[in-house]
Parts: structure tokens; C-alpha cells; sequence
């Protein structure tokens, strides 16, 4: 049996800058050294949770960095649900959603990262993008909506955008929750059978399988032209949600500890009030 409290080895996770991604060649069911132990998992994220609500107290109260985490997927993959596993035991003042489906109008009279840019972390935030920018070059690529030669460029121009973000202070986690379409069938059929989920079922979602071929180009493309160093993209397993949020979690709070973050000091005024206090 998997020790409890151990890890998963995240870095076989990672796409590499420059390397070619195959989506079918990734097993969506693989729970590593797990061996499909949930029960192991889950105390395993437990012990991780407990980790990273210290670690966003500390980030708010620093008041110095930014992080800003991606989660993409197909339909079902389960971006909802990472979210509320992964961040049930933060302080919200600290963490913010940003949810990104169709584009309002006064959003597509703008660029198409003008709705992206204004819901950046600032310091001392976790933003979290359930799908993002990255719909751009998925999206409007699968259904024609803008031109090869328009959405081919927005790959580099992302790459820059993240780019400067990560040279402003922004620590970038870019996820793709990774099912195949047997899984997601099933994710959508238990939607129906349920009456607490029938309200996120959707036909137009449902619709889309027709066009899981064309998605799964579209995020190899997009994942290899956009996964870098600074903002890097973890392909998580994701057949198995206790080890897709174990994943998840175990990234952030790596990232977290990687920051070297105290507390603030005390400046002169709040520190000579202290003192007279405790001289009284």
C-alpha cells in the first residue's frame, strides 16, 4: 500500500518547452504509485490541504506575490470540482474565481485578452481561471470563428502575455484536467441520473463530443506552443478525481513553498506601540 502522506512525482506531469504532447499516448486513468488506492489518496490530500492553508494566509499577509492558476479541459473534466477540493480549507478574502464562458459584447468589442487581463491575481491573491484565454485558440479554432491565420498568431501572443505577467511578479500554474471520452460520457450521464447536478447538464456541451477530434488537435497545439518554463502545463490525469485534485493540490502547494515568503515586520510606529504596550 501507497505510505500516507506521500507524494506524487509531479515533474511527470509537466510538458517541457518544446516537446510534443499526444494526448492518447497519456493514460487518463493513471493514479501513479497509487496503483488506484483512493482511500491512500485521500489522506494523502489531506495532508496537503492542511499545508496550503497556512501557505495563502501567508501569501495574503506578505502582500508580495501573485499566483495565477489555468484550468482547462474538455467538458466534464471536472474544473468545478478541482476548485472546491483543492481550495475548501482557504480563506476566500484571499482566492477569487474567475469564470470565463461566452464573451459578453463589450467584451468582444475589446482584444481578446481584455477580459483575461482585468481579472489577474494581484498581490497577495490566488486567482483561479475556470477555462481562460487559452478558449481563444480552442474554440474559436474548433468552430471557424476566426480565421487559421488569426488564432495561429495568438499562440505566441500568449506566450508573451504570460510572459509579462511572470516578469510583474506573477507565479503561473497552468492545469489540463485530462478524461477521455468514455469518462466523460459517463460524467454527463450521472449529471442526468442526479437531481442535484441536472442544472449542469447542457446540450450544447453534450453536442460537442461530435467534436473531440478536432479538440484534441486543438489542445496538443496549444499545449506545446504555450507550455514554457515560467508558465508551464501540467497534463493531469483526471479519470479519477481524487487523484486529479491530489495532483492539483500537491502543484500549488509546492509552488507556494518555492516562494520564500514571511511575514511582515512591524514597522516603526506599529513597533513602538507594541512596546509601550508591554511596558504598561
Amino acid at each position: 500500500m501507497h505510505p500516507v502522506g506521500a507524494e506524487v512525482h509531479l515533474k511527470r506531469f509537466i510538458v517541457t518547452e518544446g516537446s510534443k504532447v499526444r494526448l492518447a499516448a497519456l493514460d487518463p486513468g493513471d493514479t501513479s504509485a497509487f496503483h488506484g488506492d483512493k482511500k491512500a489518496g485521500e489522506k494523502a490530500m489531506d495532508a496537503i490541504i492542511r499545508r496550503m492553508d497556512p501557505l495563502q494566509e501567508l501569501l495574503y499577509a506578505e502582500h508580495r506575490h501573485k499566483v495565477l492558476i489555468v484550468l482547462q479541459g474538455m467538458d466534464s473534466s471536472g474544473k468545478d470540482g478541482t476548485i472546491r477540493r483543492v481550495f475548501e480549507g482557504v480563506n476566500p478574502e484571499g482566492v477569487r474565481v474567475a469564470h470565463f464562458g461566452k464573451p459578453s459584447q463589450e467584451e468582444l468589442d475589446h482584444d481578446y485578452l481584455w477580459r483575461v487581463h482585468r481579472q489577474v491575481p494581484g498581490k497577495g491573491e490566488i486567482a483561479i481561471f475556470n477555462r481562460s484565454h487559452y478558449e481563444s485558440v480552442l474554440v474559436e479554432r474548433v468552430h471557424n470563428l476566426v480565421p487559421p491565420e488569426v488564432w495561429r498568431k495568438r499562440f505566441q501572443q500568449i506566450v508573451d502575455f504570460e510572459e509579462m505577467l511572470n516578469d510583474e511578479g506573477t507565479t503561473i500554474l497552468k492545469f489540463f484536467l485530462h478524461i477521455d471520452k468514455k469518462e466523460q460520457e459517463k460524467n454527463f450521464r450521472e449529471r442526468l441520473k442526479d437531481p442535484t447536478k441536472h442544472w449542469k447538464f447542457s446540450y450544447l456541451d453534450y453536442n460537442e463530443r461530435k467534436f473531440w477530434k478536432e479538440y484534441t488537435k486543438a489542445y496538443e497545439e496549444a499545449i506545446e506552443r504555450t507550455s514554457t518554463q515560467e508558465a508551464p502545463w501540467y497534463v493531469v490525469p483526471s479519470n479519477h478525481p481524487w487523484f486529479r485534485d491530489l495532483v492539483v493540490s500537491q502543484a500549488v502547494v509546492e509552488c507556494l513553498e518555492s516562494l520564500g515568503m514571511r511575514y511582515p515586520k512591524l514597522d516603526r510606529a506599529k513597533a513602538r506601540f507594541a512596546a509601550e504596550e508591554e511596558s504598561a
